[in-house]
């Protein structure tokens, strides 16, 4: 049997857009490093929460809601379209009064929540729903799906209206948007865990091909939708400007703030 006491816990997401940054652990050398696990985004903030994981990729909302302290260089973003974060709506957006949510992610809600109320002057109503686009919007006006999920449908052959959020976000604030960062409780051993995230993403960055033509069959889209999502719609390098948005996005939110120039 395995013995995992000495190995570094991580968690992390099912999602495509992770792949690249968790490469190295899961092919390369890093995994005889790392003992990995897989979850969803707020169930992964969940983990670290209760120390069941040394370090996670976590949320950005969950990241400033718990104080988690972050990992630098690294993490899921934007600079305009990032085609996994959809809202539809079966009605006029400005007369949006329910609001159906995937469970996955805070922080896409928390975007989700702000371009409806800065670009249509509403707040609507929010309840979590499993990722059927058809059955949310069986109750609800609108329907945010994220994720391979979103990834999944392809809005301009879909009947009602979309938006992009990730094109939204950029609209609005001319600005990237992040997503998610490496974040552990405070006093993780930021060297060390560094290292190793930023070994496993240079391994995976290197093999992008490798990871499409292996992924995209078992998650449902095409293998040029997810060599174009990975190369051209997910930033994994986050920077001052990454920052910029991220402090934008947690004033507009309402969040607390967390030690953010700890993220570049």
């Amino acid at each position: 049997m395995e013995d995992n006491s000495s190995k570094l816990r991580v968690g992390t997401v099912t999602y495509l857009n992770s792949v690249p940054l968790i490469w190295g652990m899961v092919e390369g050398p890093q995994r005889e490093q790392v003992h990995l696990s897989f979850s969803i985004p707020s169930v992964c903030a969940e983990q670290v929460r209760r120390s069941e994981i040394e370090i996670g990729l976590v949320p950005v909302a969950e990241i400033a809601r718990q104080g988690f302290e972050t990992v630098p260089g690294l993490g899921i973003a934007c600079l305009g379209a990032v085609r996994s974060i959809l809202l539809f709506s079966r009605v006029p957006w400005r007369r949006i009064r329910s609001l159906a949510t995937d469970t996955g992610s805070r922080t896409s809600v928390e975007l989700a929540r702000i371009i409806l109320r800065e670009r249509f002057g509403v707040e609507p109503e929010i309840s979590e729903a499993h990722p059927d686009l058809d059955k949310m919007l069986s109750h609800a006006d609108a329907a945010l799906v994220i994720g391979d999920a979103a990834l999944r449908l392809n809005p301009e052959k879909l009947p009602i209206e979309s938006l992009d959020l990730g094109t939204e976000w950029l609209d609005l604030t001319g600005l990237p948007f992040v997503f998610a960062a490496w974040a552990g409780r405070p006093a993780i051993p930021l060297h060390h865990v560094s290292k190793i995230t930023s070994a496993s993403y240079e391994f995976g960055k290197a093999r992008l091909t490798e990871i499409v033509r292996r992924e995209y069959q078992d998650r449902g889209i095409t293998r040029e939708l997810a060599e174009r999502y990975l190369t051209r719609h997910i930033a994994f390098e986050l920077g001052a400007k990454e920052v910029e948005g991220l402090e934008t996005f947690l004033r507009l939110a309402n969040l607390a703030k967390t030690e953010l120039a700890a993220l570049t």
